[in-house]
């Protein structure tokens, strides 16, 4: 489907990947301001333990993964392990993905540089 919704939103392509309600999750995930800190970090740093993330943030670490959680379960950011050398077990690491990313780049980040250009033009 190629028409467009009445306000200019386009409507979902009918072999879209994710369903609408898929992705309003996404936004409502990021809409709560600890989790839009999360994968902003995550974003800036590339990856970081939970450990890491706690103290960047100065989060609880009960609170920080109850957040962890909500941005996994939607698909913004991955948990990932890894054999680390010299080290027994394995070593669990958080990292935004693709979805996290284009959803900070193409929404929130967008309105952000968009409410700072008509300041600038307007202000």
């Amino acid at each position: 489907m190629t028409e467009s919704h009445r306000y200019g939103a386009p409507y979902l392509p009918e072999d879209s990947v994710l369903s609408l309600e898929e992705y309003l999750a996404m936004q409502r995930a990021i809409g709560e301001k600890t989790r839009y800190r999360v994968l902003s970090e995550l974003l800036a740093e590339s990856e970081l333990s939970a450990t890491e993330l706690a103290e960047t943030l100065e989060i609880p670490s009960n609170r920080l993964h109850y957040h962890l959680d909500k941005l996994e379960t939607v698909g913004l950011i991955a948990n990932r392990k890894r054999k680390e050398r010299g080290a027994d077990g394995l070593y669990s690491y958080y990292a935004a993905t693709a979805l996290g990313e284009a959803i900070m780049t193409h929404g929130v980040a967008e309105l952000l540089a968009e409410e700072r250009e008509l300041l600038e033009r307007y202000g």
